[in-house]
């Protein structure tokens, strides 16, 4: 019997896809095995956490970061492994204190955290009275006169309604940003913020800060936690406040610091796939979140493909970034130099979001790859995966995509992140095995897709 070529094509054709997505699924299936049952993520970020603990750039302990990223890359199965010279800025916290006086003269001590980068009082005390204002729009309402010589204090809360907390975050990022310029320009002699944070303990939580080129004064920005901020705003409406603040905090100039980089090498060519996250952390808890996580994550991926024999046609590239908190100099020395050198990158991807159960992979690419990755859809659907409609990309890979580089994050369930983001309470304890290895087997699979695809 005779068929038409057109016939048989669909046939032939539907054939293929249905093996092509049986042996994709199959090799999911063993990524994850691998991945959860002999993954190391989390035992090596129990080291990174316990062993050396927060590492702001520029700070000794950030050096011993990067000799301990170098021998995990070794004995996960890089084939290469190098540290990447980039300056970096040196931010110093030091002592600091904050103390409200009410008006039967008492003071009383506020927890409390400078902001990174924020320069502080020369360990003088600035004494002045605090004047509230819940968001900008009242805060530009006020005459100089009632500002000038006053310590400001913005108690804008996170926004709750907001079920993505990364959005909440943004909407209050402006505070922590700006607020100091906004202040210092009109003559304050320090500013107070409400901590982004999505809890309502009294937990303060710290985060880059930045003047303005035109500021004539760079006051000293500082955050507390929402405790006491919705009790310094009710005791503001009844009562006035003195505040006293002394702090140490300043910016030392810059210093010659490294990111680190390792890769297994493409066997059909030597496109490079990074994967990575950021070595650096605030200097407050252990920076086990935020970014251990992401490190940890990055270099179980190289593990397990080394391990399970995968032979990926392109170079998969780990890239623990430096100074991604205050600064993003490791983000933009390594796009620089890959332009530089004229490597062909083919995708990144960084972890960012903690080592929450990921929940999806945000995209920014070209309507067709996108599309491409969407079509995956399924093969992520057994492992809870299912969100590819975003459109962020990591910090420390944005400086890639003008060069054309399709970037993607992975997004794990964001409800706990910003509890604990750039505060004492990121630690170890806070991350759960399980969850961690999940967010490596997600990208391990997503990194065999576009390998074998493009």
């Amino acid at each position: 019997m005779k068929y038409s070529t057109i016939k048989i094509l669909p046939l032939f054709l539907g054939g293929i896809l249905f093996s092509q997505s049986k042996q994709d699924s199959l090799q999911f299936r063993n990524i994850a095995d691998e991945i959860l049952v002999n993954g190391t993520a989390y035992e090596n970020l129990h080291q990174l956490t316990k062993n050396i603990g927060h590492r702001l750039s520029g700070s000794d302990a950030y050096e011993k970061a990067t000799d301990w990223a170098v021998l995990k890359l070794k004995e996960a199965g890089a084939d290469k492994v190098w540290k990447e010279e980039v300056m970096v800025p040196v931010w110093e916290r030091g002592k600091e204190s904050l103390q409200i006086k009410d008006q039967n003269g008492k003071w009383k001590p506020l927890r409390m955290l400078s902001l990174g980068n924020s320069e502080g009082t020369k360990g003088k005390n600035v004494e002045a009275e605090i004047v509230f204002v819940k968001n900008k729009e009242d805060f530009d309402k006020l005459p100089d006169a009632a500002i000038k010589g006053k310590i400001v204090f913005f108690n804008y809360a996170f926004n709750q309604k907001f079920i993505s907390t990364g959005q909440a975050y943004g909407d209050a990022g402006k505070y922590r940003r700006s607020a100091a310029s906004w202040a210092g320009k009109r003559g304050a002699k320090a500013v107070i913020i409400r901590s982004l944070s999505s809890a309502f303990d009294d937990v303060p939580h710290t985060g880059m800060m930045r003047y303005d080129a035109d500021d004539t004064f760079k006051i000293a920005a500082v955050a507390i936690g929402p405790k006491s901020a919705d009790e310094l705003e009710k005791t503001l409406k009844t009562q006035k406040v003195i505040a006293k603040l002394n702090s140490n905090c300043a910016m030392k100039g810059e210093k010659l610091s490294h990111s680190v980089i390792g890769e297994i090498t493409g066997n059909k060519d030597k496109s490079v796939i990074v994967v990575g996250g950021h070595l650096d952390s605030w200097d407050v808890g252990e920076g086990a979140q935020d970014d251990g996580a992401g490190i940890v994550q990055s270099i179980e991926i190289l593990r397990a493909f080394k391990k399970m024999g995968l032979k990926n046609n392109h170079t998969i590239r780990v890239v623990c970034f430096a100074n991604e908190e205050n600064g993003v100099k490791g983000g933009n020395k390594y796009a620089e130099n890959i332009k530089k050198n004229n490597e062909n990158h083919i995708f990144a991807i960084e972890t960012d979001g903690g080592g929450f159960t990921p929940r999806g992979i945000a995209l920014v690419m070209s309507p067709e790859k996108r599309q491409q990755v969407q079509s995956w859809k399924n093969l992520f659907l057994p492992y809870g995966v299912y969100n590819f409609d975003m459109q962020y990309a990591g910090t420390d890979i944005e400086p890639m995509e003008p060069l054309g580089v399709p970037l993607a994050e992975l997004v794990p369930d964001s409800q706990r992140y910003f509890d604990i983001h750039h505060s004492d309470e990121d630690t170890f304890d806070k991350v759960n095995r399980r969850e961690l290895l999940l967010g490596a087997t997600t990208m391990g699979q997503l990194i065999y897709m576009i390998d074998k695809s493009w």
